[in-house]
């Protein structure tokens, strides 16, 4: 028996980039619906866009999962549709940002049939609001943890230029 498709909706917000940011996703498999969302103390709005990608591509249970993936990010979406991410990868991540989001996103791509929709953000989108709804949320919480992957890039950015 085949397993169903299942639909991912993200989003990532900031208050300030870099400031406290956020990401909302959204699965849905058949009848399951499933919300995620968590809060950064210092991070950039590009990073949380791509980790709502990852924190619920990780959230499937198999592998070889038939995924669409809805997301407002032009950054993420044409990375990926474009091919732009394998180009970096083979160029190991020069002096491009997030290397460590990619990293971990290409090794769940690898392990599933993903493709991704970009939708415009902020245009009655349902599940796109709702991702923006949570994504906010969970920046306004109070419960942030730390973006150590936004340190060290902006860290290994620095040193990069001073060699």
């Amino acid at each position: 028996m085949s397993k169903p498709p299942i639909a991912i909706y993200t989003d990532g917000a900031c208050s300030g980039n870099p400031g406290p940011g956020g990401y909302g996703a959204i699965l849905r498999c058949g009848e399951l619906y499933k919300e995620l969302s968590q809060g950064y103390s210092l991070t950039t709005n590009n990073r949380m866009e791509l980790l709502a990608v990852i924190v619920a591509v990780e959230a499937v249970k198999w592998t070889h999962a038939d995924i669409t993936i809805w997301s407002d990010s032009s950054y993420v979406v044409n990375a990926v549709e474009k091919g732009w991410v394998f180009s970096w990868e083979k160029k190991g991540f020069a002096k491009k940002m997030n290397p460590d989001l990619w990293m971990r996103f290409l090794s769940l791509y690898r392990r599933h049939t993903i493709r991704f929709v970009w939708i415009k953000g902020h245009a009655g989108h349902p599940e796109n609001e709702r991702c923006d709804q949570l994504a906010v949320a969970a920046y306004c919480s109070g419960h942030l943890l730390e973006d150590s992957g936004y340190i060290e890039n902006i860290n290994n950015l620095k040193t990069d230029t001073l060699i």
